[in-house]
């Protein structure tokens, strides 16, 4: 479950929705100056995609073209046949979700509204207010992104099953080049310089060690780096404060390569070149050596809604177990007989030390809430009802650790790509469609580029 719940997660949520607000407001003129008639333009299974629905995402498309792509005839037909199909691929995608029982209730709505309020430094009752100003209307927002998270649900409850990584996977990726260069660490250095002429004397490159000395120790008892190197530095980065910013030790200048393994905080001895004397400090280090994170001790149990039981049952039942721990039941036995996440319910729904990182945002949330040997409330992720036990907190080193997620989740994300386009091609197969109007005709064969 741990590994499980670190992709597909929510926190795309929030992009998502920006995407559907710019969308909107950008529709909403084209929509003011048209006169809709919803007539039918496809039949899915028995779902129908009405004109309306087609104008009011084309006009959300459109913008995106540039002037030369908006007035060639073969890139506007391509556009409208790809909105088509998006449209289509939608509701063969909401059926699949009500088969199996998934829906977003407006108490999640409003989470994932207020949120990307949040993130964008405003209340809830602010961005209701944003929206109503430029004309549209947040009942119709709502009902889009309760859509849009509909699809993400059912794509994660189908494809997530059909992921599988490997240790092995992981042990080839973290061995190839590629890898070790993009999780390498990144150091940022302080640089300064004093300029050595071919004109100087012993005596005076003599002074200038001198200075260099004399500086180092200035700077390790506490002087201002960056204010030493705007008066000292005849470096280029001088005016910068003599900041190098962050870089990859493939792009630290080999003379400085011995300055990787200082602390934090460390100024180097003078090192002297053609040049002259260089002056080096380490200001900050970030990258996977340097990870470390609180880690908590967690376990849970897990119960998704089906097509046999509603998310409304499923929350009962979950209510059920919760009282039952309450009670003095066994909470690992409990989850070995009723938990639904095939990771942990062998292991009575032990996660292990598990960090926030990659958490569905509510199970997130609740653990963090939840204090050590306290038992959770039952509460909705997008993977289903849980309810937590926190056994344990601590601090940890997490370098090796942050690797081989970093490894994982690339792996993790390409694979979920592939298999969502089989999936969608194999639901897209089985699905009775019927082109109506002008999209009946023999249409372009353009993909669904739009991740529908």
């Amino acid at each position: 479950m741990k590994r499980n719940m670190t992709f597909g997660s929510a926190s795309c949520v929030a992009s998502t929705l920006a995407a559907i607000f710019s969308g909107l407001v950008t529709s909403h003129s084209a929509a003011a100056e048209r006169e809709t008639l919803d007539s039918i333009v496809a039949i899915v299974n028995d779902d129908i995609v009405l004109m309306s629905e087609y104008e009011d995402r084309l006009a959300e498309w459109m913008p995106r073209l540039n002037e030369s792509e908006r007035n060639n005839p073969l890139v506007v037909n391509t556009l409208r046949e790809q909105v088509l199909d998006l449209l289509i691929s939608e509701s063969i995608q909401l059926q699949e979700a009500a088969l199996r029982g998934i829906e977003v209730d407006d108490e999640t709505l409003t989470r994932a509204v207020a949120e990307f309020a949040r993130q964008n430094n405003m209340t809830l009752e602010e961005f209701i207010a944003d929206v109503a100003a430029q004309g549209n209307s947040y009942r119709a927002l709502r009902e889009r992104i309760r859509r849009d998270i509909t699809i993400e649900r059912v794509q994660r409850a189908v494809v997530n099953r059909r992921v599988f990584v490997a240790e092995r996977d992981v042990d080839e990726l973290l061995a190839s080049p590629f890898l070790k260069e993009a999780i390498s660490d990144e150091y940022r250095l302080g640089h300064i310089l004093l300029e050595v002429t071919p004109e100087m004397t012993l005596a005076q490159i003599d002074e200038v060690r001198e200075r260099a000395d004399g500086l180092v120790a200035e700077l390790r008892q506490g002087a201002d780096f960056a204010a030493a190197a705007i008066e000292h530095s005849s470096a280029p980065t001088a005016a910068a404060g003599g900041d190098l910013g962050w870089r990859k030790e493939s792009r630290i200048p080999s003379r400085f390569l011995d300055v990787v393994g200082l602390e934090i905080g460390a100024v180097a001895e003078p090192s002297r070149d053609a040049s002259g004397f260089h002056i080096v400090k380490m200001i900050d280090k970030r990258g996977a050596s340097q990870q470390r994170a609180e880690q908590t001790l967690v376990r849970h149990i897990l119960l998704s809604p089906s097509a046999i039981r509603s998310d409304e049952q499923t929350r009962l039942a979950i209510e059920e177990i919760h009282s039952r721990i309450v009670d003095g039941e066994d909470f690992a036995e409990l989850a070995r007989e009723h938990s639904e996440d095939p990771g942990t319910r062998l292991a009575g729904g032990d996660l292990g030390w598990t960090t926030t990182d990659g958490l569905d945002p509510a199970f997130q949330r609740m653990m963090n809430l939840t204090g050590v040997d306290e038992l959770s409330e039952p509460f909705q992720s997008s993977f289903g009802w849980h309810i937590l036990e926190v056994r344990g907190r601590r601090l940890q080193d997490i370098s090796e650790e942050a690797r081989r997620n970093y490894a994982y989740q690339m792996l993790v994300e390409k694979r979920f790509d592939e298999r969502l386009a089989e999936w969608l091609t194999e639901i897209r197969d089985e699905a009775f469609i019927e082109r109506r109007g002008e999209f009946a005709e023999q249409r372009i064969n353009v993909g669904a580029p739009f991740g529908g």
